[in-house]
């Protein structure tokens, strides 16, 4: 895919992207532990799953064109460059992303992901825009809901540009749920949308599956995007309760892209891979996009591959307190989609005018004004970043203790006392922990409520050596529900998690099996929380926001004290009570 025809030539978009980040596989040892899966060429039937037959035809002359004619039909589109070979290559991209469905969706690989160009998210039905020519993961979202019968697909953009494409394929159809966030900036960055608003929530009985995050500020940090998953993302994607998740990873999102002018690390996406790998069975598609830092990009890459491998995560970096323009995007995405979402029904009402992200202000806040450091005065491109820890994956990663009538679960290994354990190993239980006591009475709904919006934003925040999670005998969680919790808190402390189970002797191995890296299986269909337990909770995170910014939903200021030991309580019955203040 060459990008240099006449005067018009592409600097970013360039054959280095692939060749990098396949290097950085392959030295990493990453391509070793993967299933490579054989590429074909979209067919004309695929294309046409998204895009008019008058565009494809068009697109079928490009590679006879003269050099000539090739500049004047790349002109008729919007930043987007033509080659001779870049229809074959169109078509292998889009190939490569439904030869990944079929792979996920027989069971042949768990999950994967395509590193594929020319990338897809923006181009339209009858357009080719932003350097794509077909609509990869549109295409793929068409196609597994043909071929598999999917009743629900998820489709996750974090590139740093908005995904047009995607959204219009899909604004009237509430079986494919598409979330992303991208610079906007008030609506000057490009592709300067005004459908990339926060209110363009889908048409007609699309009407809030169409979720659009806007970045209105550059420098974007980790805590930000981690904030809109835990309290956007995660609540909406398991209520919708989706078959399959595709991904449009785009990492011109990371720190040092000279599109994204963003500030979050490579390993962020580590993390946000692992987030979506319980959603819908374990069944993710990753399908590169955007990214254009050519060391960021592979770094990032590693990253999300490794996870998807099931190594334990590394430590959150650089975690802080979102920003106030995230805050502001954050509190008006939720307010735009109560009306839609039971997990959404208790967020705040839309912000005033003067703070509204559809006004472009005159004064930035002051609070946020300061001094402008030598680093932050270079480009993108010049920033620096310490390169991601190599994640290694411990010699012993779950162990079972249990009765002696217990059979051990499938790769666990059973220690006849605790002087068989590993020194470090008896260390770790004096560390430091983050401590869950779970009773819960109360439905599944307000559960998972809870572990989005209180449990995963102070975990990060506290950023635990070990997790302590005890199941007690009287404990009403549900088993899959008790799986999704196990496998989301490998979200901290690198994986070291201590599970505690009395007479639990049915859950025994799909727990062990979630600590080694198994996905939860998917659960049904959410209903609306009861609100009582709603109630409960918005007070508690009220409380307890001041101390920890990762649980603010809104700029508005917290007063509470400060609360360094942390147990999530959930008998219904405590919830109620005035003691819980």
């Amino acid at each position: 895919y060459i990008t240099d025809i006449s005067d018009i030539s592409c600097k970013i978009e360039v054959p280095e992207r692939l060749t990098v980040s396949h290097e950085a596989l392959v030295r990493t040892g990453l391509t070793d532990r993967c299933v490579s899966i054989p590429v074909r060429e979209a067919t004309d039937a695929d294309i046409l799953l998204v895009h008019s037959e008058e565009y494809l035809e068009a697109v079928k002359k490009t590679p006879y064109m003269t050099l000539e004619d090739l500049k004047e039909f790349t002109l008729q589109y919007g930043d987007v460059y033509f080659h001779p070979n870049i229809y074959h290559c169109a078509k292998l991209a889009a190939g490569a992303a439904l030869q990944l469905v079929d792979s996920v969706m027989t069971g042949k690989v768990r999950n994967g992901m395509a590193l594929v160009r020319p990338p897809g998210h923006h181009s339209m039905r009858s357009a080719a825009n932003g350097f794509c020519v077909f609509n990869n993961v549109a295409i793929a979202a068409r196609y597994a809901k043909q071929k598999y019968g999917l009743k629900r697909v998820l489709i996750v953009d974090w590139d740093i540009h908005h995904g047009q494409g995607v959204q219009f394929c899909f604004e009237d159809d509430p079986s494919v749920l598409c979330f992303s966030w991208h610079r906007y900036e008030h609506q000057k960055f490009w592709p300067q949308l005004r459908e990339s608003e926060y209110d363009n929530v889908g048409k007609e009985k699309g009407a809030g599956f169409n979720i659009n995050v806007p970045w209105n500020k550059v420098g974007m940090e980790n805590s930000d995007y981690l904030s809109v998953f835990c309290h956007v993302l995660l609540p909406v994607a398991y209520e919708f309760c989706p078959d399959l998740v595709l991904v449009c990873a785009g990492f011109d999102s990371a720190i040092g892209d000279p599109e994204g002018e963003m500030c979050a690390t490579p390993d962020i996406f580590a993390h946000l891979t692992h987030l979506l790998m319980n959603l819908a069975g374990g069944r993710l598609c990753a399908v590169l996009e955007g990214g254009y830092n050519l060391t960021s990009l592979p770094q990032s890459v590693c990253q999300t591959v490794q996870t998807l491998l099931g190594d334990p995560l590394p430590q959150p970096a650089n975690l802080s307190a979102p920003c106030t323009s995230a805050l502001e995007s954050l509190h008006c995405v939720r307010s735009a989609h109560r009306p839609y979402w039971s997990c959404l029904k208790h967020a705040a009402d839309p912000p005033p005018s003067d703070i509204s992200t559809k006004r472009v202000k005159l004064t930035e806040v002051k609070e946020e004004e300061k001094t402008v450091t030598e680093e932050e005065k270079k480009s993108p491109e010049e920033k620096a970043w310490p390169e991601p820890p190599k994640r290694v994956a411990p010699p012993v990663r779950s162990a079972a203790v249990l009765p002696s009538d217990v059979a051990c679960p499938e790769g666990c290994k059973r220690f006849s006392s605790s002087e068989d354990l590993d020194p470090l190993i008896v260390n770790k239980l004096r560390c430091e922990t983050l401590k869950i006591h779970q009773r819960y009475s109360f439905d599944m709904s307000g559960f998972l409520q809870a572990v989005f919006g209180l449990l995963l934003p102070l975990g990060y925040e506290y950023d635990p050596d070990l997790v302590l999670l005890v199941r007690m005998p009287d404990s009403e969680v549900h088993d899959s529900v008790w799986q999704q919790l196990t496998a989301l808190l490998q979200s901290f402390a690198q994986g070291h998690t201590l599970v505690l189970m009395q007479d639990e002797k049915a859950c025994v191995g799909p727990t062990a099996s979630c600590l080694l890296g198994d996905p939860a299986p998917p659960l049904e269909r959410l209903q609306a929380a009861l609100p009582e337990d709603v109630e409960a909770m918005e007070r508690l995170r009220h409380k307890l926001q001041a101390a920890w910014k990762l649980l603010q939903t809104t700029g508005e200021r917290a007063t509470a004290a400060s609360h360094f030991s942390i147990y999530i309580i959930g008998h219904t019955e405590s919830l109620k009570s005035p003691a819980l203040d």
